[in-house]
C-alpha cells in the first residue's frame, strides 16, 4: 500500500489545518498536532540543557538595521517581509534568530571563562515564500524551532561540533530517524568573510567529522552565507532526500558585531559561533514523522496513546473510569470512546491512532484485566508496560497498534 502524505494525512487525523481566513503557509496546530509537538520540543529541551545550553526569549522583531549588519538584509531581502514603520523605527519580523543571539551574548563583559556559552530559544522565523512552493507542514511562512547558538574559543569549535553531533543523533535514534549520509557544504560564489576564515570553519567541521568516524561528502557552494556546514540527509518515506538538522561554523558574524572576549593572557579575542539545529523545524520535522509512522506514532509521541472502549458503556463505566484515572495519575493520554457501535467505536480507536486499544467487558471488569486483541492482561501490568514505553520513549509500540478487543 503506497504511503499517505503528510498533507492529507494529518488533515485526516486533525493534527494541522490551514485555513483561508488566516493564509497559505501559516499552518494551525490542532490539539493533537500541538501534543506531537510539545513532546518534540520536550526532547530538544532535555538534550539542549543536558549539553548545557541556557535558554532565552528574544523578540520576533527587530530593527532593519540588525539585519543590515549582520548581512541577512542584503542577502535575504526578497525573501524576508517588508519592514514596517512603527514610529521613527523601521521593524522588520526575523528571517533568523541568530543576530538576535549574538545581541544576548553582546549585553555583558564575557571572558575565556564564560565560554562556551550555549545558548537555545524556542523561537519562530518568518520567510516570505512565494504561495505557489507553500505545502502542508513542509513549506510555510512561519518556522518553529528549537534554535541554538554556541560562543566558543578557537580550541573549543571541535570539541563543540562534536558535542553537537552526538546530539543530533541520539535524537534521531529516540525518534528512529535513519541518518543517510553526512554532508559537509562548502562555500558558494555569494558568501561573506575572508578565504582564511572559511578554510579554517571547514577544517574545524571536517576535524569533527573524523573524530567521530561519519562518512560524509564534501559538497561545493552549499554552505550557509557566513560559514560552512554540516547537513545531516535522511530519506522520508517517499525515499526523497532532505534535510534536517545542520551545524555550523560561523566567524563571519562574530566580526560584523566586534564580539569579544578576554583571555586567559588579559587581552582582547574574538569568540566563534557556532550554529546548531537540533531537531530542524518543528513543521519539517513533524511532516516527516506523520509519513514515516503513516500516523501510527510511538506510544510516548502519540496524541492519544490509550484508548478505552468499555464493551456496554452503561455497565462498564466505572471500571472504565478507575482504570482512566489510572492511567492518568501515570502521566498517559487516554480517550475514551463510549458512543456508538463496539465495533465502531474499536475501529475509531485505531483511527485516531491511539497507541493502544484497551477494551473491557464484563471478564475484564471482574477479573481487573484489559483486553488487547486476543489478549488479556492484568491492569497494572499494562499500566506499567505504557507508562515504560512512554518514559524510555521506545521507538516502537507495545504491539501493532491495531488490536482488536475481546467482549
Amino acid at each position: 500500500m503506497e504511503n499517505e502524505d503528510h498533507r492529507s494525512l494529518g488533515r485526516r487525523l486533525r493534527l494541522f489545518d490551514t485555513v483561508p481566513v488566516i493564509g497559505a503557509g501559516l499552518p494551525i496546530w490542532l490539539p493533537d498536532g500541538a501534543v506531537i509537538r510539545g513532546e518534540l520540543e520536550r526532547l530538544a529541551s532535555e538534550i539542549a540543557e543536558r549539553t548545557g545550553c541556557v535558554r532565552i526569549h528574544t523578540p520576533v522583531l527587530a530593527k532593519r538595521a540588525l539585519f543590515e549588519q549582520s548581512g541577512h538584509w542584503d542577502k535575504f531581502a526578497e525573501d524576508m517581509f517588508p519592514a514596517m514603520t512603527v514610529g521613527e523605527d523601521e521593524l522588520v519580523l526575523r528571517p533568523a534568530n541568530c543576530p538576535s543571539h549574538v545581541q544576548v551574548y553582546a549585553a555583558d563583559a564575557r571572558s575565556w571563562r564564560d565560554l562556551p556559552l550555549r545558548l537555545v530559544e524556542s523561537a519562530s522565523m518568518f520567510r516570505s515564500e512565494l504561495s505557489g512552493v507553500l505545502g502542508g507542514l513542509s513549506r510555510v511562512r512561519q518556522i518553529s524551532l528549537d534554535d541554538a547558538h554556541v560562543f566558543c574559543t578557537e580550541e573549543q569549535v571541535v570539541a563543540e561540533v562534536v558535542q553537537a553531533l552526538d546530539a543530533i543523533l541520539e535524537a534521531y535514534r529516540v525518534l528512529g530517524i535513519p541518518v543517510d549520509h553526512f554532508r559537509l557544504s562548502g562555500r558558494g560564489e555569494s558568501s561573506a568573510g575572508s578565504e582564511e576564515d572559511w578554510d579554517a570553519s571547514e577544517d574545524d567541521l571536517r576535524a569533527a567529522l573524523d573524530r567521530l568516524g561519519l562518512p560524509y561528502e564534501h559538497v561545493l557552494g552549499e554552505g550557509a552565507f557566513y560559514g560552512p556546514k554540516i547537513d545531516v540527509q535522511v530519506r522520508d518515506a517517499a525515499g526523497r532526500e532532505e534535510t534536517l538538522s545542520t551545524v555550523q561554523v560561523d566567524r563571519v558574524l562574530p566580526e560584523r558585531f566586534r564580539l569579544a572576549y578576554v583571555g586567559a593572557d588579559g587581552r582582547r579575542h574574538r569568540p566563534v559561533m557556532i550554529h546548531r539545529g537540533l531537531l530542524s523545524s518543528m513543521e519539517r520535522l513533524v511532516a516527516l514523522l506523520i509519513e514515516q509512522y503513516q500516523g501510527r506514532f510511538p506510544t510516548w509521541l502519540a496524541p492519544v496513546q490509550v484508548g478505552l472502549v468499555p464493551v456496554d458503556p452503561r455497565h462498564h463505566a466505572e471500571a472504565v473510569g478507575l482504570l482512566r484515572v489510572r492511567l492518568e495519575s501515570a502521566g498517559v493520554r487516554v480517550r475514551v470512546l463510549d458512543r456508538g457501535s463496539l465495533a465502531s467505536r474499536i475501529s475509531r480507536s485505531h483511527a485516531l491512532p491511539a497507541a493502544h486499544t484497551a477494551v473491557i467487558g464484563a471478564r475484564e471488569a471482574a477479573a481487573g484485566t484489559v483486553a488487547l486483541g486476543d489478549r488479556e492482561i492484568p491492569v497494572e501490568d499494562f499500566v506499567s508496560r505504557v507508562q515504560g514505553e512512554i518514559v524510555g520513549r521506545l521507538p516502537r509500540v507495545m504491539g501493532s497498534g491495531d488490536e482488536t478487543g475481546s467482549a
